[in-house]
């Protein structure tokens, strides 16, 4: 008995120290580690890793299945948006598999196309040195924006609330788990606990969480068991940030590191949202130092976005946070599918792709760039110093991000900047014009040396925004239109010279470029360029992981003749003013702008026919003159015409406009003020844009409420109490209203504001004041229960801070900003893009308890007479 026991004994310890070595084998195997303080290292160097990229979802839910309904190719799809994925220079990807498709309710791994096409998926970035991070329990439905299909995953069955407490859900996530890490890719012939460029898991995606906290480190400690039961000796993360109130039950568990993720303009407004949001992204601030097991966890961020935003200076601005906040792995979410981009229906709110967002793209590339150099844990400031940070800038007022070195020059749109040092440069990618390259064109462009005197030129077709791409969405409605035209193109290069030779490369490019001096026309492709007398060497077939005749760009779907014009609301009487139109479809033609006054006569005539002049390549513009613009209301359509086709616009009207039969009355209309006019910045009755704090709190209402005035609005705010935050108000963006009216702004020196309160007694109510610059300035005024025009004081406006809005998510980011720079005797009214109507800043906490409220009729601007 003896005997056979230390047989036993021995046959024990030999498996469990084959284990061991087998387990330290695979861990000397693997890409990174953590380290004893939390940091993603290198194992083959132990220096600290970055990685910057994207979320990515085709092969699952609406994006699978708008790629079925189109009839694309599913896989070749995957490596165009690929490639551009690697042509931006990133190296992550992450998403959270949709369980709920590959599994049934027990677990089971079903292997099914979106299994396949999810391993074709990973094949395909690990051809472009493209590492992943593997979220492999995603709890939602499949159906977004859609409804959810029936689908067999215990996800479905259980639903996200007891996914995390019922034991029965949590065995079928167990068998789950297993199965699908010892699932093999049969493109790589590799499990991903042995694919190498699967160098992390993150267990699950959003967990709901409930029950004692000692419940939470139980459920993650099952799935990480699960996990690393099959041999997975990779990195492990769980989610920290969805529910902060678990976060001490999250970092006592058996993992490696935590997850992040950042919206710091909100989610879903139904429409672009306008503004600076640089303070937005001032700093991602963490609330968890306190926790002791917290500090030794590697950083992750599993998603992030400026959603309903299309201006490009926000991306590196938030790389340089998510730095200076210690993250290692970063991703965005989400990269479109380049198939369905133009309509924008996979999630409406996110907007990222380098053919029909090409500024945003560079702008990813840029803020890959940062992520990648500047150092962790470093402070740049506070915005408006931390603007500018190592090699990069970024600018609202040009909507512009930028990097600049002696060996790369990126900038998301047209810029001023001279590069560091034009002769040592190796790469150049922008939209729009710089000091070494002009083009007219809308789409982006790189330009990489392939070696001395050779250097290989990428266009990508034009990109057109003919409709707000953050509505709601629809495959019918195409948002961004894709032109391929000629433009012309001068590149100023040392190493090139004058007159270069072009070739074109990519398949079926059969342009043949003529260059003058630096400038030729040059149309959607990939091209070489030669200088004089130089050639390319024989075996130069790619730079990194792009291939010299690779290309891909969208075809345009659509010809139709389009329009997208926004009116000014008021011009000044005797100024004239340009009218300006992005339109599509009309290579060749006539655009014509149609305006007439209400009454018609008067001085200048009362119906005018302007052409319009083709300033761009969609841009036409059409000056009306001053004479023609007296005090009244102007209305106007425009035209588009392409040989015996017609388009009226508004309302798209096809067909003569000249015909008996034509039925169209829509316009566009512009009121003209006198001198001395007054300019309304917002009218609850016809503003959708303002943005109401808080969004959802108990106790809190806000509301639409009628006048006295026939067809007037009042927007009415109210709460039981000042519970939270302490605050309630109303912030507006509106400096689109100033535009028409520019020639006389910065006459404007009073401010007045039609409100009340519903309380008996009187309340204070701060009034904010925010410049482009995020300056923000306050004053305070006295609210009564009769609705009456209020004067702010402006000549003794106090520093102060405004709110962020949208809400930054998650909600432990900061709620308010204020710049650190002073306000001096420039500040002017003429300049303010935002107001903000607040109570509560100076309520003393023994008055929470009591109801507060305010109603806002109107706002507006005007000359002390």
């Amino acid at each position: 008995m003896r005997i056979a026991f230390r047989l036993l004994a021995l046959i024990m310890a030999l498996f469990t120290g084959n284990l061991l070595k087998a387990q330290k084998n695979s861990v000397s195997k693997n890409l990174v580690y953590v380290d004893k303080q939390g940091l993603l290292r290198f194992t083959s160097d132990n220096k600290e890793a970055a990685f910057f990229g994207v979320n990515y979802t085709i092969p699952f839910a609406h994006a699978y299945r708008a790629h079925k309904a189109l009839n694309v190719d599913i896989e070749k799809a995957i490596q165009q948006d690929v490639y551009h994925i690697a042509r931006l220079g990133l190296d992550a990807f992450r998403v959270h598999v949709w369980d709920t498709e590959i599994s049934d309710s027990l677990g089971n791994l079903i292997e099914n196309d979106h299994l396949k096409l999810f391993d074709f998926l990973l094949a395909e970035l690990k051809k472009r040195k493209i590492k992943t991070i593997i979220t492999p329990i995603a709890f939602w439905g499949n159906g977004y924006p859609e409804r959810d299909e029936r689908t067999p995953g215990f996800s479905r069955v259980f639903g996200r609330g007891k996914l995390t407490t019922n034991d029965t859900a949590i065995k079928a996530q167990e068998n789950y788990m297993v199965q699908f890490f010892k699932h093999v890719n049969p493109y790589t012939k590799l499990s991903y606990v042995n694919d190498p460029d699967v160098i992390a898991v993150e267990l699950n995606n959003e967990p709901s969480h409930s029950g004692p906290p000692a419940g939470v480190t139980t459920y993650i400690n099952r799935l990480a068991a699960a996990v690393r039961s099959v041999g997975f000796t990779k990195p492990l993360y769980y989610n920290i940030a969805q529910s902060p109130f678990y976060a001490a039950a999250v970092a006592k568990a058996n993992i490696d590191g935590v997850s992040f993720q950042w919206y710091p303009t909100g989610l879903v407004a139904n429409q672009e949202v306008k503004g600076n949001f640089l303070p937005n992204v001032d700093h991602y601030r963490i609330p968890f130092d306190t926790i002791p097991e917290y500090l030794t966890k590697s950083r992750m961020v599993y998603e992030f976005d400026a959603a309903d935003v299309l201006q490009s200076n926000i991306y590196p601005a938030t790389a340089r946070s998510f730095k200076e906040a210690g993250f290692q792995w970063v991703t965005q979410f989400a990269y479109d599918p380049m198939a369905m981009a133009n309509v924008n229906t996979e999630y409406q709110t996110h907007y990222l792709n380098l053919a029909y967002t090409p500024s945003k793209a560079i702008s990813m590339l840029i803020a890959s760039e940062v992520f990648h150099q500047l150092p962790r844990l470093k402070n740049y400031g506070n915005y408006p110093a931390d603007s500018v940070f190592g090699a990069f800038r970024v600018s609202y007022r040009n909507d512009l991000s930028e990097m600049n070195t002696e060996q790369k020059f990126y900038y998301s749109n047209t810029t001023q900047t001279n590069p560091v040092n034009s002769a040592k440069l190796t790469s150049i990618a922008g939209v729009g014009t710089s000091a070494i390259i002009k083009y007219d064109g809308s789409g982006a462009y790189f330009l990489d040396k392939v070696e001395d005197g050779v250097w290989r030129l990428e266009v990508m077709p034009d990109a057109i925004h003919i409709r707000d791409p953050f509505e709601r969405a629809s495959p019918k409605k195409e948002v961004t239109r894709i032109q391929w035209l000629a433009n012309p193109m001068q590149i100023m290069l040392p190493d090139l010279g004058e007159g270069f030779g072009i070739k074109a490369l990519n398949e079926g490019n059969t342009n043949s470029v003529s260059v003058s001096s630096t400038t030729f026309q040059i149309q959607p492709g990939t091209y070489l360029v030669t200088r004089v007398g130089k050639g390319i060497s024989h075996g130069k077939n790619s730079i990194g992981v792009i291939g010299l005749k690779e290309y891909v760009a969208p075809k345009s779907l659509v010809t139709e003749m389009f329009l997208r014009h926004e009116p000014f609301a008021e011009v000044s009487a005797g100024k004239s003013f340009l009218v300006t139109a992005t339109v599509v479809g009309i290579d060749t033609g006539r655009v014509t702008l149609q305006i007439s006054k209400l009454g018609g006569g008067g001085p200048g005539g009362g119906f005018r026919n302007i052409p319009m002049v083709r300033k761009t390549a969609s841009t036409y513009t059409a000056e009306v003159p001053a004479d023609f613009v007296n005090p009244g209301l102007l209305s106007y359509k425009i035209l588009l015409q392409k040989g015996g086709e017609y388009a009226l616009f508004p309302g798209n009207f096809k067909g003569n406009p000249q015909a008996w039969d034509v039925f169209s009355n829509e316009t566009w209309k512009t009121f003209v003020a006198p001198e001395n006019g007054r300019l309304e910045i917002y009218n609850p009755t016809t503003d959708r844009t303002a943005r109401i704090y808080p969004g959802n709190r108990r106790g809190f209402q806000s509301a639409f409420i009628t006048a006295e005035k026939p067809g007037q609005l009042i927007l009415r705010l109210a709460a039981t109490e000042l519970s939270g935050d302490h605050i309630i108000g109303l912030q507006h963006f509106f400096a689109d209203k100033l535009a028409g009216r520019k020639a006389e702004a910065a006459s404007f020196d009073q401010l007045i504001i039609r409100a009340r309160t519903a309380e008996a007694q009187p309340i204070m109510a701060k009034v904010i004041l925010t410049n482009a610059d995020a300056i923000s300035v306050s004053a305070t005024i006295t609210l009564t229960n009769t609705l009456q025009d209020i004067e702010v004081p402006l000549n003794n406006l106090m520093s102060d801070s405004m709110l962020l809005m949208p809400r930054p998510y998650p909600g432990f980011q900061p709620l308010k900003f204020g710049a650190t720079r002073a306000i001096n005797s420039s500040f002017k009214l003429s300049e303010i893009e935002k107001i903000e109507i607040t109570i509560g800043s100076d309520v003393l906490p023994a008055a929470y308890k009591k109801p507060y409220s305010m109603e806002v009729e109107s706002i507006w601007i005007q000359k002390r007479k």
